[in-house]
């Protein structure tokens, strides 16, 4: 898991992951692919959810580089920013639900 999945964006989205909240989907947590920790993982829809903070700013190539060695396990990535974590019932928050369903079909 990233160093600020741990903070408040990853704290929010695993409350409503953990324990089959979302869709009745089995998430789990700092799962290892390759030498990188995916923070959040659906195995049965290969599904990685990753909550990038501050320190990702200026990092695209290494983020690219950390989704390509995910998605080479023919997983998909799905990349959130701490900042739509924390907007609750905001934008980001629907966004998010939305793509995750769509992940899920």
């Amino acid at each position: 898991m990233h160093a600020q999945a741990a903070g408040e964006g990853g704290k929010l989205l695993w409350a409503h992951l953990r324990g089959r909240r979302f869709q009745g989907a089995k998430f789990r947590r700092q799962v290892p692919f390759d030498g990188y920790v995916a923070d959040f993982y659906r195995h049965a829809a290969k599904l990685v959810i990753e909550i990038d903070g501050r320190q990702h700013e200026g990092l695209v190539d290494d983020d690219a580089g950390r989704t390509a060695v995910i998605e080479n396990f023919g997983v998909r990535v799905r990349r959130f920013t701490n900042a739509e974590n924390l907007r609750g019932s905001g934008r980001g928050a629907r966004s998010q639900q939305v793509e995750l369903r769509l992940s899920f079909g």
